[in-house]
């Protein structure tokens, strides 16, 4: 069965092939070979070929359809299925719009969570105390380092007494 259907295939290959060569050789391309066109099936490509090409140059030579012919193929198509395309489904539409809402909406609380002050968010109150008793701390080592490591190469000028005494 298999070769068969090979069989088959490798003809209708074969077939294409020769039928593009005719066509070729109707266009002018390459060498007609007068004995591979001495079969009816070889005349019969060779003359529909023709009248083709013959055709495409003159609208003259073109049969005109008849009303029969017109009337057939109007009522062939009336008679087709008709094949409704799919809706497109709007839910996709609405999710997006939601889940975009619902971005600018994070976005939105994110930057009031940023920007809001820590200290708003503690119910204790701050002590200036502390920070007042940590600046004397601070200033008491600035002094005790001063007087440990001298004045150095540069002094300090005082609005009250001139640089040169």
């Amino acid at each position: 069965m298999v070769k068969n259907s090979q069989l088959i295939i490798t003809e209708e290959t074969e077939t294409a092939s020769w039928e593009a060569t005719v066509s070729a050789w109707v266009d002018g391309d390459g060498e007609v070979r007068a004995d591979e066109l001495d079969t009816p099936y070889g005349r019969q490509i060779w003359d529909t070929y023709h009248l083709i090409g013959d055709v495409l140059r003159s609208e003259e030579l073109a049969l005109t359809p008849s009303d029969k012919f017109y009337a057939r193929l109007s009522k062939a198509i009336d008679e087709e299925p008709i094949v409704f395309a799919p809706q497109h489904k709007r839910f996709r539409k609405s999710v997006s719009v939601g889940l975009s809402s619902l971005a600018a909406a994070a976005a939105v609380a994110a930057v009031a969570w940023v920007a809001t002050p820590t200290s708003m968010l503690s119910d204790t109150p701050s002590e200036p105390v502390l920070a007042i008793a940590a600046d004397d701390v601070w200033w008491d080592y600035m002094d005790a380092h001063r007087d440990m490591s001298g004045l150095g190469p540069v002094r300090q000028v005082s609005y009250d007494q001139g640089a040169l005494q």
